[in-house]
């Protein structure tokens, strides 16, 4: 585009670009193809603005025989016209599975996924945690509350019986019968 001063204005856009790129990588294969995917766009002038790598997620159908893939998120400033460019060569990279270029909303307000990931993670394990104290706290109080029951069943048992003559009282008794029998026999009497 030129103006009436016949200088060059570029009209420059954000795209959005979504890489897959094949698991499993080793960690120097994997930084070799972000490495490629990003000098196709410098190649092409763009200017990078974000980049966010999910890592190692599933698929939702399987690829050739991968059930899981590593994804990029990568967001560039660039001119249109280098779109097209950009497409054919990733399409013929062998390196990237499959690759995705659009044009963001107006409006549209670039996140990290996997930071805000990251931050769900750790609320949702606050949230179980919390749920976790909640059943440990209700377990202990309905053991508590069957243990008062019991005692008192004790309690109530115990009153409700007659006192008992412990066995003690009755080796006892028997032992005092067979003296009072001796002395009272007329046989074992010395007069």
């Amino acid at each position: 585009m030129t103006t009436s001063d016949d200088t060059i204005v570029t009209d420059d856009r954000v795209y959005e670009c979504c890489v897959l790129l094949p698991f499993p990588l080793s960690q120097k294969e994997e930084q070799d193809a972000m490495k490629e995917i990003e000098g196709y766009f410098e190649e092409a002038g763009a200017k990078q603005m974000a980049k966010d790598s999910w890592g190692r997620r599933g698929l939702a159908y399987p690829i050739g025989d991968r059930e899981e893939g590593i994804f990029v998120v990568y967001h560039y400033e660039m001119d249109p016209s280098k779109l097209k460019e950009i497409d054919q060569q990733m399409q013929i990279s062998t390196t990237i599975l499959r690759h995705m270029l659009i044009k963001p909303p107006k409006g549209y307000q670039i996140a990290k996924y996997s930071e805000e990931y990251e931050t769900w993670l750790k609320e949702r394990k606050t949230v179980s945690e919390q749920k976790e104290e909640e059943k440990e706290a209700e377990i202990k109080r309905k053991v508590a509350e069957k243990a008062k029951r019991q005692a008192k069943k004790v309690e109530e048992e115990k009153k409700a019986r007659p006192p008992t003559v412990p066995e003690k009282s009755v080796i006892e008794e028997d032992k005092l019968s067979e003296e009072l029998e001796k002395l009272i026999s007329d046989d074992e009497i010395d007069i």
